[in-house]
């Protein structure tokens, strides 16, 4: 790996660099691959207006979109020399969700390089606030003393521009009962967050999870305590007996709140797009059993068949994804018990392609010597799906494989961002709600690309 030469960047030039490049990446993981016609946009008389799903919250009575929209990866573009967000584009894209139904928005301060929250309340205040539901989150990951986690929480106000949150999340919880400790109990901030839902600044509070199956039931044992009023759980058909790396399967997840009566909020219905980008013979396989409808409905119907889901978010970024998304729920068709069999047998076939699973949530970003690493571990995994990773240089379309991927890497990843640069100094790791190995996992990519330009056998 190469270290030499390579200083630490700051966040002004982390934003210059990222620039459009990795917008690249950014159509493969938000939604679908193409709406149902095969087009890219569908025409506004295709989109039902007045056919969203919606369920009931039980401790308010209120009715929410079944899709919600996730706010971390809004378009961006070059502005003075800065990535910033396309607000324009954000706008259109709140206002088309509106229109169809969509009326559950959830965010966080630290979304898109900490412009998120901006961009949201940008939009959303062109809107009368009793017509949407917000969403944000306690981000004090790395500054957790009482003083900037109560900064953080009135400044996501002002960023939004709203006075009262309809759902208040601990962010990111689940690591260790050590750090849930540090960024909530000690400082006293679990208490504080009680008393603002007491003065009605917070409806809903509630917390997100990725970790062991331990803190789960810690942090679900303060149920008696504070009375949590969702919980906000990665859930999904290949999560649901499957799940990867430290992440617990959906299913304890979910049941666990099932016998609580506690609501869950779902994220990562398609892990980042990998469940709307599958390998070409798994497409195959579900459009054969549902030709008309997008692969990426797949999850959503599955998610949805289960009666205690509030909400379930999606990022998208284009309107043929938004459009293709609101076609899933508008009406919502749940699943039928042979249907989610055959999702669960696809799961098993989709084990058999190791993919990386990386999210593209760029919680690791930016990395202190500028590697583009959700960048590098997409391109890899695109490889995968597509074929086009060689397991060995007999293999009979090696000479294509290895074509395919050392030139498609070079176009998705500036050759100063690549995996080579990496210096193995773990800054990445903590940040990874997937807990993934992030060096180790470039180490092995960058074996694997010097293995294919020096043709040697794996």
């Amino acid at each position: 790996m190469k270290a030499e030469n390579k200083n630490n960047i700051d966040r002004r030039e982390f934003i210059k660099r990222i620039g459009a490049g990795s917008m690249l990446t950014v159509a493969a993981l938000s939604g679908c691959n193409v709406n149902k016609k095969g087009g890219s946009t569908l025409s506004d008389d295709e989109i039902p207006t007045d056919k969203m799903e919606y369920r009931t919250n039980p401790k308010t009575g209120d009715k929410v979109s079944l899709l919600g929209y996730g706010c971390m990866r809004w378009p961006t573009i070059e502005q003075d020399g800065k990535t910033v967000i396309d607000q324009e584009k954000v706008n259109s894209l709140v206002d088309y969700a509106i229109a169809h139904g969509v009326n559950f928005f959830d965010t966080a301060p630290v979304y898109v390089q900490g412009m998120s929250e901006t961009a949201t309340g940008i939009a959303l205040q062109r809107h009368p606030r009793e017509s949407y539901f917000l969403s944000t989150k306690m981000s004090n990951f790395s500054n957790a003393s009482r003083e900037n986690s109560i900064m953080m929480y009135e400044n996501s106000f002002k960023n939004l521009q709203v006075d009262y949150f309809d759902y208040y999340l601990l962010h990111n919880i689940g690591g260790s009962v050590g750090d849930f400790n540090r960024r909530f109990i000690d400082n006293g901030m679990l208490d504080f967050l009680i008393e603002e839902r007491e003065k009605g600044r917070i409806k809903n509070l509630g917390w997100s999870f990725h970790g062991s199956a331990d803190v789960f039931d810690h942090i679900l044992a303060y149920h008696e305590k504070v009375h949590w009023d969702f919980v906000l759980i990665q859930m999904n058909y290949s999560d649901w007996r499957n799940a990867r790396g430290r992440n617990v399967n959906a299913e304890y997840l979910y049941t666990e709140l099932e016998k609580r009566g506690i609501p869950a909020l779902i994220m990562e219905p398609l892990l980042g797009g990998r469940l709307s980008n599958v390998p070409a013979h798994i497409e195959a396989r579900l459009k054969m059993q549902e030709p008309d409808r997008s692969v990426a409905s797949w999850s959503f119907r599955f998610n949805g068949s289960y009666p205690n889901i509030l909400c379930m978010l999606s990022g998208m970024v284009y309107e043929e994804h938004l459009q293709d998304n609101i076609l899933s729920f508008s009406p919502f068709t749940p699943l039928t018990d042979d249907e989610k069999e055959f999702l669960f047998e696809t799961a098993e076939l989709m084990l058999q392609y190791p993919t990386i699973p990386c999210n593209d949530c760029k919680y690791c970003m930016p990395c202190p010597y500028g590697l583009d690493i959700p960048a590098i571990l997409l391109h890899y995994n695109r490889c995968v799906n597509e074929g086009n990773l060689s397991k060995s240089s007999q293999d009979e379309n090696y000479r294509k494989a290895r074509r395919a991927f050392l030139i498609g890497y070079d176009r998705a990843v500036e050759k100063e961002r690549q995996a080579a640069y990496c210096t193995g100094c773990k800054q990445c790791n903590p940040h990874c709600p997937q807990r993934i190995d992030i060096p180790r996992e470039m180490r092995r990519i960058d074996q694997y690309i010097e293995n294919l330009k020096q043709g040697k056998e794996f």
